[in-house]
């Protein structure tokens, strides 16, 4: 009895009572509704067996009995079987009044009831109470662990969109505070002990990181750590087996969706070597180089988004499209598990986005324009590089950025007008450094075709899995993920056009 006490929790218990009975056992409600019963399949209803007989009704009558005698237990014949009560003492008097208001241990038995059977009843009350109130505070401890780890979800999905004050007042009330600057891990655990691995993580640094359950990657956590800190990633890699880490260049907390975006790509990387931990190397962000001009085109392209006025007080608002947008750019599909919405809804709302900016988000050209215009929103102008001059600066007559607001031709020439800064060109060639020959002709066809596989492979004349082996080792060589999301396709195309465009002009 006290060994199933430990190991099996009330549903052992119950099995075995029933075992020992040579019937049915059961805890029921004063009502006669069952909590728990010894045949019971884990998710299955609590029914009695077909050979047993009405328990509901036999439990009601055994509860109007015990109040109405002032009864301790209740026994009661049913021809072929005993039924047998006794209320669960609990964290109150057993002997109190309203002994009926107490759940009940019902045990039906064949007639006549085995020797001794009353006794080991009496005995085994107090262990299945115990079970009982440890498995409620279980439940309790768990749906507490739940409010938490959403309640971090939240703060990091206030983070990546960019809304620093309330995303700190909501972490107020939880632990630790949020550092700024930070850098941003994020941890790809081994199996299903995602669990043990936050725990090694909170040790590793002393607690002073901000760890959260990713609520895209079922085996990811994302970390956001104090700048300066403990190596937490080189710790956990070698604590961990198989864990894989990667980690983000210092960024301001304002700054979390592009430390994460960098922890990803390190991510990819790590993978493929052996300490199983990298740090993204220095790439500045293409929202740091594209300058004033840049901005004035970016908030010309979203000026439709960011001035929306839903019809509907229930429709989402501009906020909530421009974080949908956000969300499903760097995360596709998986965008509805980060935003907790059905994929329908997903899908009307890019419906949306699309009619309001007059872009087709099923190309890959507008999608990189969305992206770039959405990171240079959510970037502060003070940091951006400065315009060098009308001399040098070829979008200095460009006063809109070249674009009419929602139209995705008028977008593109102006983007286009961006691209060729400079400090754009500048930043596109240590992108594309890396890569040449056939590397570079795999990456153009990829982009070409949209970032599909199936189109890519069929293009180059080679098998899909050929297709993807490629695109793993082109991850290797520009340290960024490619296949999974956020991806860099968007910064990779940009760069190829920002080549292409100087190309234009030299030719021109």
């Amino acid at each position: 009895m006290q060994r199933l006490a430990r190991n099996g929790g009330t549903a052992g218990l119950l099995r075995w009572l029933a075992g020992r009975a040579d019937g049915w056992a059961g805890i029921a409600r004063s009502d006669g509704t069952l909590l728990s019963a010894s045949g019971a399949a884990p998710s299955g209803p609590l029914t009695a067996p077909a050979d047993v007989p009405d328990v509901p009704r036999l439990i009601a009558e055994g509860v109007r009995a015990l109040t109405e005698r002032g009864a301790l237990a209740y026994s009661h014949d049913t021809g072929a079987h005993t039924v047998l009560l006794f209320p669960l003492p609990g964290p109150h008097d057993p002997h109190a009044e309203d002994r009926g208001a107490a759940p009940l241990l019902a045990v039906v038995t064949p007639r006549p009831v085995a020797a001794g059977l009353a006794t080991l009843l009496a005995d085994v009350l107090m262990p299945l109470s115990l079970c009982r109130e440890a498995e409620a505070v279980e439940r309790k401890r768990r749906r507490v662990d739940l409010a938490e780890s959403r309640g971090r979800e939240a703060v990091l999905h206030l983070l990546m969109t960019g809304q620093l004050s309330i995303a700190q007042q909501v972490a107020g009330a939880l632990r630790p505070r949020l550092p700024d600057p930070v850098r941003v891990c994020v941890v790809e655990c081994p199996g299903d002990s995602r669990d043990e691995v936050a725990r090694v993580c909170a040790e590793a640094d002393g607690g002073r990181s901000w760890i959260v359950r990713c609520p895209v990657y079922a085996r990811h956590l994302i970390l956001v750590s104090p700048d300066g800190g403990t190596a937490t990633d080189e710790a956990v890699a070698a604590l961990v087996d198989r864990c894989v880490v990667g980690v983000s260049e210092r960024v301001p907390l304002a700054d979390t969706a592009t430390g994460y975006r960098q922890a990803f790509h390190a991510l990819a990387v790590a993978r493929e070597v052996p300490g199983r931990h990298v740090r993204f190397g220095a790439a500045p962000e293409p929202a740091l180089v594209v300058g004033t001009a840049g901005r004035r085109w970016a908030e010309a392209l979203l000026a439709p988004l960011l001035t929306y006025v839903p019809r509907r007080a229930q429709d989402p608002g501009s906020q909530e499209l421009a974080a949908t947008a956000a969300s499903w750019l760097a995360f596709s599909s998986h965008a509805t598990d980060h935003l907790k919405v059905h994929r329908n809804t997903l899908a009307a709302r890019l419906r949306l986005i699309g009619e309001l900016l007059g872009l087709d988000l099923h190309r890959l050209a507008d999608q990189a324009a969305l992206d770039l215009a959405l990171r240079i929103r959510a970037t502060p102008a003070p940091v951006c590089t400065p315009d060098p001059g009308p001399a040098n600066d070829h979008t200095s007559g460009q006063r809109d950025g070249g674009a009419a607001p929602g139209h995705a031709n008028g977008a593109a020439h102006g983007l286009d007008e961006v691209l060729r800064r400079p400090a754009v060109q500048e930043w596109a060639l240590r992108q594309l450094a890396p890569v040449a020959g056939s590397a570079e002709e795999t990456l153009r066809t990829w982009l070409r075709c949209e970032g599909r596989l199936g189109p890519t492979a069929a293009e180059l004349g080679i098998s899909v899995p050929g297709a993807r082996k490629r695109l793993t080792r082109l991850e290797a060589v520009l340290q960024r993920s490619l296949l999974r999301p956020p991806s860099a396709r968007y910064d990779l195309w940009l760069a190829l056009r920002a080549r292409e465009t100087a190309a234009e002009e030299a030719t021109s």
